[in-house]
Parts: C-alpha cells; structure tokens; sequence
C-alpha cells in the first residue's frame, strides 16, 4: 500500500512539473505580449521564440505570402537560423497585382520567378527600424539596401513612415515595424515589391 501511494504521489509531481512547464511557457508567452516586445500582425500574437514562417501562419493578413513561400519552396530556408529582415506584404498587397499575377506566380512552371519576388522582400541581417533610419540619416535621406535575390531596395522616409522602393520605382510603405523573431525581424509592407 506504501509503495502504491508512493507511485501515485510521484505520477501526481511529474503531471504537475508538466503542466507547470506548459503553463510557464504560455504565461512567459502572454507576459511578452504584454511587455508590448511585438505588435499582433492580422490578428494574431507574433512571438520572439518563433521563427519568421512559424509567426507568419498565424496571421490572417499574410496567407497569400505563406502559400508562395511555400509553392516557391522557401520555408527551411526561412526556418533556419538567419538572421533575415523580411518586409512581408499583406493580402491586400498581393491583390493589388494585375489580375491573375499571384495564380500565374504559384504555377510549378514559374517557381523560380516567385522566388526571386519572394527573396526580393529579404534582406541578410537583422534590420530593425532604427537601424534602417540610422543608414538612411548616414545616406542623406537613402539608404540602400541589398536583398538575398541580389538587386537593390532603397528606403527612406515620408514623414515618420519607412518607405521602400523596388528596382522599377515602385512604392511600398512598412505598416506594422520590427515585429521581432527568433531568427530576424518582420516589417509589414502594403505593396508587392519588384526586382528588375
């Protein structure tokens, strides 16, 4: 009988040590949030222990973003160590394209065009705002940033807000800075950038 209450009290400390590290990680989780560390991105927490695709998938706002990583076949490399600055366009953005553009992109046939969009929008590094305005101060109002894809982003401001433009003069504001990750930093931008 000693034994059997002996065993159930031990099972009773390990369920509790379990639950108390889950309970630990969702109270660590939920006082992050708190703290203001991250902005929520369409509608979802974004947390500084996950990794750029992990955050990306719970936002509501970037679904068309997370099927092209995907269909381009970017997720490892998005899941690994980085450190990426990613400048995400939302749906909207992606629905501003020509009509017909994004299904064209997702065909297997166009992979390589959609990844050279896709790495465009990433920058090696970990590039928060006050870095991006610190090289713009440096730059006399530029600053010129090199994308993995190799070509060219310049950012600069308009008023308070960090504004990019692609190769071909498009225009793209971030709406939501330094959303911070486990590998990088998000900057949510409202226009689908262009390499040449």
């Amino acid at each position: 009988m000693k034994k059997l209450v002996l065993a159930v009290f031990a099972l009773a400390i390990v369920f509790g040590f379990n639950a108390g590290n889950a309970s630990a990680q969702a109270m660590k989780d939920d006082k992050m949030m708190k703290k203001g560390d991250n902005p929520m991105v369409g509608g979802a927490a974004m947390f500084r222990n996950k990794d750029i695709v992990d955050n990306a998938v719970n936002s509501k706002d970037h679904t068309t973003l997370v099927a092209a990583v995907k269909a381009a076949g970017l997720v490892d490399t998005l899941k690994s160590k980085g450190p990426f600055t990613v400048f995400a366009p939302t749906n909207a953005a992606f629905d501003a394209l020509p009509a017909g553009t994004v299904d064209t992109l997702l065909k297997p046939e166009n992979t390589t065009m959609l990844q050279n969009i896709l790495k465009y929008h990433v920058v090696a590094g970990n590039m928060n705002s006050k870095a991006i305005m610190k090289a713009i101060k440096k730059g006399n109002g530029k600053a010129m940033l090199t994308t993995v894809e190799g070509g060219m982003l310049t950012a600069s401001m308009d008023g308070k807000t960090l504004v990019l433009t692609d190769e071909k003069g498009g225009m793209s504001k971030v709406t939501i800075a330094d959303v911070k990750q486990s590998n990088g930093v998000i900057h949510v931008v409202d226009t689908v950038l262009m390499p040449n």
